[in-house]
C-alpha cells in the first residue's frame, strides 16, 4: 500500500459518538444478560442435582 492510498480518519461528530456509546452500550447488557439467564440456569441445574442426590441417600438408608 502506497502513501497516497491510505485515506485519512475523520473524528467522529458527538451525534455519532453517542449513537456508538449507546450501541455499545446495549451489546454489554445483553450480554451480561445472557450471562446471568446462563449462571441461573446452572445454579438451578446444580440445586436439582443436589436433591435427586439427597434422595437417592435417603431412598437406600430407608431401604436397608
Amino acid at each position: 500500500m502506497r502513501i497516497h492510498e491510505i485515506k485519512t480518519i475523520q473524528p467522529l461528530t458527538a451525534e455519532k459518538a453517542r449513537i456508538n456509546a449507546l450501541k455499545q452500550a446495549k451489546d454489554r447488557a445483553a450480554k451480561a444478560l445472557k450471562a446471568e439467564r446462563t449462571r441461573q440456569k446452572q445454579q438451578k441445574a446444580r440445586e436439582k442435582l443436589v436433591k435427586a442426590q439427597r434422595d437417592l441417600a435417603m431412598a437406600r438408608l430407608t431401604n436397608e
